[in-house]
């Protein structure tokens, strides 16, 4: 029997995984306040959404965790009701109902009218581009398709995620206007796949049109690119670049591996030759351009003369951005039936490895920097200093630059020209260029 009571429930929404999350919590919080639901992100709520990340084992721990710490809330009667939804429940739900049986309800990544209805609320589909953006008012993720048809042998992303599905051009345009007149005026562009934009809605690949169509959104200054795989990619798509300033000269493309053997293995449908063919091209389309990219080590039958090759290229390649994992073992997936024959130590070894060259890269690229000025955008303020990126610099992974909060006044969201005066391996220290000086 149901108590009737006047408390308002306050629904907390917690995030954890990539930036595809955060884009679908901001989804879930904007439906829940056209319900007239009273929503915030990672605060004190009464009733707790937990928008889990299933990709690789340290993720999914951490899922586990936060569910766990939520359900003993619940027990202890400080949160009256917790639901999870995102790839961890897609990928586990049985065997998390088994397991958190304290959990109200699990929910899929295609589950969110249910959602809603266990938080009663109504799935509004005129709530095109309707969000409630949890980023820096300044940049938003705008999300271009869900899924991914590709085949790679590490990743668990089409078992959770579906088959690559593209959204509108009419539609992204839309929502882009509505996060420019919120005061977005950076747009990062995500997908698994950005490189497979369009062909299952206009049987070609659209990337190249959506910028075009994504330039004209007044109050829009910069628009980033990220997750484009390197088979198959729209070489128009830098002719756009090049002509149209608003998009940023970056590029995030992981790239995963580059030894024969690994990709094959991988199914990754390149090579090594091919690969470095497409950067030298990206290098001389955009030479201004900054290119990130993400590396695995330690897969099923990486030797250390794989490894050798993937280091040497690295130097060679000298890339402006560059994260390394090490392998994680995922169920399910076709690496899974391969024998996990790299030791950990060695995996930690060798991602380590990488991660010193490129901090050497970086500080040599920066140090290029010094005496130059860049248009920044200011993100935050913290402790003494503001903290703004470049072009070349996405939010959260990316180079930082620091600006004296003593000695300048800058306003979070605004763009400055700023002087670089000195540089370490992932931060920049600049001052601000006092514009129309006689």
């Amino acid at each position: 029997m149901r108590t009737k009571t006047t408390k308002k429930n306050k629904i907390n929404v917690v995030t954890l995984g990539c930036s595809k999350n955060v884009y679908d919590s901001e989804v879930l919080m904007g439906q829940l306040r056209a319900n007239n639901k009273e929503v915030v992100h990672e605060e004190e709520g009464n009733i707790v959404v937990i928008n889990t990340c299933g990709f690789i084992a340290n993720a999914k721990e951490e899922s586990v965790n936060t569910i766990l710490e939520y359900v003993q809330k619940k027990e202890e009667g400080v949160v009256d009701k917790v639901f999870v939804t995102g790839c961890l429940s897609e990928r586990y739900k049985p065997d998390l109902e088994e397991e958190i049986p304290n959990v109200d309800q699990y929910f899929g990544t295609t589950e969110l009218p249910g959602l809603l209805k266990a938080l009663g609320a109504d799935y509004k589909h005129e709530l095109i581009g309707e969000r409630l953006t949890t980023t820096p008012k300044n940049y938003a993720y705008l999300k271009i398709a869900e899924g991914c048809d590709r085949p790679c042998s590490f990743c668990a992303i089409p078992i959770m995620r579906g088959k690559h599905k593209s959204t509108p051009i009419e539609d992204l345009v839309t929502e882009a206007e509505k996060l420019a007149a919120n005061g977005v005026k950076e747009l990062v562009l995500i997908a698994q796949d950005l490189t497979y934009y369009g062909l299952d809605l206009y049987k070609e690949r659209k990337l190249a049109d959506l910028l075009k169509a994504l330039v004209k959104v007044d109050g829009v200054e910069w628009i980033r690119l990220h997750y484009a795989f390197p088979t198959g990619f729209p070489m128009e798509v830098l002719e756009v670049m090049k002509q149209e300033p608003k998009i940023c000269n970056y590029i995030d493309i992981p790239l995963q591996h580059i030894s024969d053997p690994v990709l094959k293995s991988m199914r990754r449908g390149t090579t090594k030759a091919k690969t470095t063919k497409l950067l030298k091209d990206f290098r001389e389309a955009v030479p201004e351009m900054a290119i990130r990219t993400t590396l695995i080590v330690g897969y099923p039958g990486e030797t250390q003369g794989d490894f050798e090759v993937l280091r040497d290229w690295v130097k060679e390649m000298r890339f402006e951005r560059l994260g390394c994992f090490t392998y994680s073992h995922e169920e399910n997936t076709h690496a899974f039936n391969l024998e996990d024959d790299v030791p950990e130590e060695i995996k930690m070894e060798r991602a380590n490895e990488i991660m010193e060259i490129q901090s050497q890269i970086s500080w040599e690229l920066n140090q290029q920097k010094i005496g130059k000025e860049y248009k920044v955008v200011i993100d935050r303020k913290e402790g003494n200093h503001f903290v703004g990126r470049t072009e070349f610099d996405s939010p959260d992974v990316d180079n930082e630059v620091l600006i004296d909060a003593s000695k300048h006044y800058l306003k979070t969201g605004d763009f400055a020209m700023v002087k670089i005066y000195e540089a370490e391996d992932f931060d920049l220290y600049g001052e601000p260029v006092l514009l129309n000086q006689e």
